[in-house]
């Protein structure tokens, strides 16, 4: 499942994308981009897509300035990036669930490693081909660097792409390099390959003696720096899964952020060993319940208020439908619905006399600018719902142990 989102950092709205598994949500991550690249850089996208498979919802999303985000990229900095990944946390955590995993590429990774203990929520952090300093990104533009610090600014190229490097820019990632990555009780994960022409893996080894247990290593061969072959963007997203299944804390109580059944099903689950149950369908969550009377606590439905309000959901729906195909004046459906068991001495459809049957009464209200042959075809539409259809037909119900 993808979904596009935009959040704002400091009163800009930046542009994200928010990849989900189709079932059970086990925790949340955001991947922090490499320098000047975007959240639909190849390796970002692999390596999202391979932890989505293995049940980790990732959030990657473009820096201030940079991609889909507003801003101007030449008023940007380190400081201003550790400000995003700050405002993407919140965001998961206001609209989703407050993130667990934390994973950098590059002078992401620096910046994941950075901002980590602003994040209470975080756990585990995954820095991928990162320098040990912030300022390290500097040697891109080197030959440049007498006039960013001369004029104030200067346009460099880097990669296909040109861009107006400040001075503030180099006073912010100088600034930034002059601390530690003192990590507070979280995991620290480095991925780096021996071969990397942009960012040594002498980075990594630095990084590694500077960070506190718990701490990993895991070298990425032949990989370049962009991870761009297919196969090493899905061995590192293997490996952060892996590793990660140690620091996470999975959440498996169904809610409404996340689904652990598949569209078209739902699934009953006790809530408190009684009658109160959690009721969650592929998007929505809900209680069902028994009267404190016949001691439940009443917070939800009983399970024939279900049965009534689905066959009164799908009546109004299929009406509602019918009116608009056919242009009619509908002004409001509505459909009150009881059950009851019922003893009749003329039940035509019971196999003997003084049979049991079970009966449902609907009564449908219709208003607006329809004749009188219009509601009695809308009344007859009301038969043809699909629930009233199943109700009518031979239901066969299978059960099975799991």
């Amino acid at each position: 499942m993808r979904k596009q989102i935009t959040f704002l950092s400091n009163g800009i709205s930046l542009s994200g994308l928010l990849e989900s598994p189709a079932t059970e949500v086990k925790a949340y991550a955001i991947f922090a981009h490499c320098f000047t690249c975007g959240k639909d850089i190849a390796a970002a996208s692999r390596i999202s897509r391979a932890l989505v498979a293995k049940g980790i919802a990732v959030l990657r999303f473009d820096f201030t300035g940079l991609g889909n985000s507003d801003g101007d990229f030449a008023n940007t900095n380190f400081s201003s990036n550790l400000a995003d990944l700050t405002a993407a946390a919140e965001h998961l955590s206001q609209h989703y669930q407050a993130p667990q995993l934390l994973i950098g590429h590059s002078l992401g990774g620096a910046a994941v490693l950075a901002v980590a203990n602003r994040i209470p929520s975080i756990n585990a952090v995954v820095a991928i081909a990162a320098p040990a300093k912030a300022e390290h990104v500097i040697h891109n533009f080197a030959d440049s660097l007498d006039t960013i610090k001369r004029d104030g600014v200067a346009k460099v190229q880097l990669g296909p792409r040109e861009f107006s490097i400040q001075k503030q820019f180099i006073d912010d990632v100088t600034n930034n390099s002059q601390h530690n990555f003192d990590l507070k009780g979280k995991a620290v994960l480095l991925l780096h390959s021996p071969v990397d022409t942009v960012v040594s893996i002498n980075q990594a080894e630095q990084i590694y003696t500077s960070v506190k247990h718990p701490k990993s290593f895991i070298s990425l061969d032949k990989a370049d720096h962009f991870l761009s072959n297919k196969a090493d963007a899905e061995y590192a997203a293997t490996v952060i899964s892996g590793w990660a299944d140690k620091y996470l804390e999975y959440d498996t109580t169904p809610s409404d952020k996340t689904s652990p059944v598949s569209k078209g099903s739902v699934l009953v689950s006790e809530k408190d060993h009684n009658f109160t149950l959690n009721v969650s369908s592929d998007s929505h969550f809900w209680l069902a319940d028994e009267p404190k009377a016949v001691g439940g606590q009443n917070l939800g439905p009983d399970p024939y208020e279900h049965l009534l309000a689905a066959l009164g959901a799908c009546t109004v729906m299929t009406m509602r439908m019918y009116a608009k195909h056919k242009k009619l004046a509908v002004d409001n459906i509505s459909v009150s619905l009881s059950h009851s068991k019922n003893y009749h001495q003329d039940c035509q459809n019971c196999e003997q006399q003084d049979g049991r049957v079970e009966l449902i009464t609907r009564k449908i209200t219709i208003t607006g600018d329809i004749s009188d042959e219009q509601k009695q075809r809308l009344l007859a539409i009301a038969d043809k719902c699909p629930v009233h259809k199943t109700l009518h037909s031979k239901l066969i119900v299978e059960t099975t142990a799991d």
